[in-house]
């Protein structure tokens, strides 16, 4: 669509005429530009025509046939070959029970033939005594025991597996985030989809959340810090149901004590806690909400050392109350450090971590943070991070020294443009971002506006 404006300067040939402003643009035509612009806006939407009808026979191929079946043949030949081990040594024990008790009757026959003769002369000779028959005697006993010891023949059992066990892994969807365009943009008003009400204990409510994880339905998890649950909020409901704990802080298998974070595993159907005031990582399944499972405990004194571990400071050896981490493709760690006011990332293996955003101490500038928490990566190597001290959220190309503002950044305010205290971050597939307040007790979505 196209407004009609009095005679200015066409934006293409500058000459002063009757001109239109494109509503998607904003740019200014003459009236043959502006067919030639709707031309070029015919053509571009052609091409996502056909686009979308190649991905259509590409889809169609795919779900047919090709990976899907090879990945069930190797599950077959897994179990092909599984079932041939199971049954070469069932063979291989069977043979040796019947060679070992061959052998056994073997000798117990020829010593009870000796046995049987020794007795028949002895009644024949008829010139025995009370010693002559105790022996006999001990040597039916022991005929008795090479008997018995037939039957004392036990089956173990290998605790150390000779059958491999095969997993099916999928990749958590936060491994794949795409290679977002530096200049993409977002709606700079926020839609809140998850805590509606204030802060309480409500169905549709939150009190100071932490982590958010959305999942390829749109569906969001939140993890609700101060009632030690965790939260669902399907796409577009007004209220969310409880998917993990709920049951007052404890450390119980059907309890959670301030949870931080939360992610879904499709491989288990379970979803990953981080249940930080009892140290714990629990498994929760989606199938069974009644009780979790314990996955990795004691957190506190386990663990391998892949950044800091050299005191409390601001060396590039050392962190300074690390909040969150991201881990991408290459296994790098990302680091937000809250009282260092920076980013810092750790390569695998590196002894040092490189500052990639912040690191100027605290301030409000664009080449600084204040707190910052939540932190994610794309593939160009771009860190988003929650700035919780100066209420936005931040984009920090790779090699930058400043940042710029996505979402927030207008004061700490409950207003659809404002934010207070952001902490937990999270893209969903259409790379629409996701923001949790701590302070506003709940999660506002923002669109993405335009790439």
């Amino acid at each position: 669509m196209a407004t009609s404006t009095d005679k200015v300067h066409c934006d293409t040939c500058a000459k002063a005429r009757a001109t239109y402003k494109c509503d998607g643009c904003s740019i200014t035509f003459c009236r043959s530009h502006l067919n030639e612009h709707q031309q070029l806006l015919i053509k571009q939407l052609e091409d996502l025509e056909n686009q979308r009808n190649i991905f259509r026979q590409t889809l169609t191929e795919q779900s047919k046939d090709p990976q899907i079946h090879s990945f069930i043949q190797q599950i077959n030949r897994w179990e092909i070959e599984s079932i041939k081990k199971i049954q070469e040594t069932a063979n291989e024990t069977k043979q040796f029970i019947i060679q070992h008790t061959e052998e056994l009757f073997q000798n117990i026959e020829i010593n009870f033939d000796q046995f049987t003769k020794e007795l028949k002369e002895t009644r024949e000779e008829d010139d025995f005594n009370d010693i002559h028959l105790h022996r006999l005697n001990l040597k039916l006993q022991s005929l008795q025991k090479q008997l018995n010891t037939s039957s004392n023949i036990s089956i173990q059992h290998d605790s150390s597996l000779f059958i491999n066990k095969i997993y099916v892994i999928i990749p958590p969807k936060h491994t794949e985030i795409s290679n977002i365009p530096i200049d993409a943009k977002w709606t700079q008003n926020g839609i809140t989809i998850a805590g509606h009400q204030g802060e309480d204990n409500e169905l549709n409510q939150l009190s100071n959340p932490w982590g958010v994880y959305v999942d390829d339905n749109e569906t969001v998890y939140v993890a609700d810090y101060k009632n030690h649950r965790i939260m669902e909020w399907k796409n577009g409901a007004t209220t969310g149901q409880v998917v993990a704990g709920g049951n007052g802080a404890g450390d119980q298998n059907d309890q959670l004590n301030r949870p931080t974070d939360v992610i879904f595993d499709k491989s288990s159907d379970s979803l990953i806690i981080s249940d930080s005031g009892n140290n714990r990582v629990v498994r929760w399944s989606r199938r069974s909400a009644t009780n979790g499972e314990t996955i990795i405990s004691n957190i506190n004194c386990r663990g391998t050392l892949v950044a800091g571990g050299n005191g409390n400071g601001n060396r590039l050896d050392q962190l300074n109350v690390p909040t969150y981490i991201y881990v991408d493709e290459d296994h790098s760690v990302y680091v937000a450090e809250k009282l260092n006011h920076r980013v810092t990332k750790w390569v695998k293996g590196a002894e040092e971590g490189v500052v990639v955003a912040g690191g100027q101490d605290t301030g409000k500038s664009l080449s600084q943070l204040s707190c910052p928490f939540g932190v994610i990566v794309d593939r160009l190597g771009t860190v988003y991070v929650s700035d919780l001290g100066n209420d936005r959220v931040m984009r920090w190309v790779k090699g930058a020294r400043e940042g710029t503002v996505v979402v927030g950044g207008k004061g700490r305010g409950e207003q659809p443009n404002q934010l207070n205290q952001p902490v937990g971050l999270s893209f969903d597939g259409e790379i629409n971002l996701y923001v949790v307040e701590y302070n506003n007790h709940r999660v506002q979505k923002f669109s993405l506006n335009s790439i």
